[in-house]
């Protein structure tokens, strides 16, 4: 009797928790924190101040949700554990949705979705074919293989600069360990440096990215090179990511895209900081 006393009242408490889950009422304040290092996506102005793509469509999500947000920078290296513990409440950082992250976090739907590539000197073999409008999603195992192996023997022996934890990084360390020395970078800044100093041959990162630090008269020798690449390693996008108990405050964020996607305001802000459309499909 006792034993089916405890089965009922663990199963009430079970269903009480759950109905208290799904009853979250939802945040008046959040805080979001960003790396402020990965420009045209987040970076820190002169004086300090966090902008870029995802500063505005933070601002512009917090606006549609009427929650007072508050923005943040946090390391890279730094943002899942800080999230976990309550340091801040979102993630917007150029991160990707990936199946290993979602072990730990939960992200909202993606809110872009953009290649990556290698960047490398215009006058090396990679570099004199420029950049490709082929994009290869890795799940397309055939035609990504083909790919990759086709920029191997452009690659062989080169030192490739990439940010550390990454799932740049989990690329090349999955399809060119063989191929490249991997130097692995605290931030993107600083294999930027190293690449307009000749200390390495080339990065590997986000087109974005890429063309916005090309862009800068101190590498006008270098050039965006080869296909880009999608999917498998780099998930299903980049996404905000938040802690898995906070189901209101996704529900809420996900409303937020669902509309700023479908009246351009993804589109306008991202071609405006990255000249390009990475609005995800619907």
């Amino acid at each position: 009797m006792n034993i089916i006393r405890m089965s009922a009242f663990a199963l009430i408490s079970t269903v009480t928790l759950g109905s208290a889950a799904l009853a979250q009422d939802p945040p008046k304040e959040i805080t979001i924190a960003t790396e402020g290092a990965y420009a045209p996506w987040n970076f820190t102005t002169p004086d300090g101040k966090p902008a870029g793509l995802e500063i505005d469509l933070a601002n512009d999500l917090c606006a549609r949700m009427q929650v007072k947000c508050t923005i943040v920078m946090q390391n890279w290296d730094g943002l899942i554990p800080s999230l976990q513990v309550g340091k801040f409440d979102v993630i917007m950082a150029g991160m990707f949705i990936t199946p290993k992250r979602l072990e730990t976090i939960d992200f909202t739907q993606p809110y872009a979705v953009d290649p990556a590539s290698f960047a490398v000197a215009k006058d090396s073999e990679l570099g004199k074919l420029g950049l490709s409008a082929d994009k290869f999603r890795l799940e397309d195992e055939a035609a990504s293989k083909a790919a990759i192996d086709g920029l191997k023997p452009m690659l062989k022996g080169k030192v490739i600069g990439v940010q550390a934890a990454t799932t740049m990084q989990d690329f090349l360390k999955t399809y060119f360990a063989d191929t490249v020395e991997i130097r692995e970078y605290k931030t993107t800044e600083q294999h930027d440096l190293d690449l307009a100093a000749g200390r390495i041959d080339g990065i590997f990162a986000q087109q974005t990215a890429l063309a916005t630090t090309l862009n800068r008269p101190e590498f006008s020798d270098f050039t965006l090179a080869g296909p880009g690449f999608v999917g498998g390693i780099f998930g299903m996008g980049t996404g905000a990511g938040l802690r898995k108990t906070d189901t209101k405050l996704k529900e809420m964020m996900n409303a937020a895209l669902d509309a700023a996607i479908a009246d351009g305001t993804i589109k306008r802000i991202s071609e405006q900081w990255v000249g390009t459309d990475v609005t995800p499909v619907k």
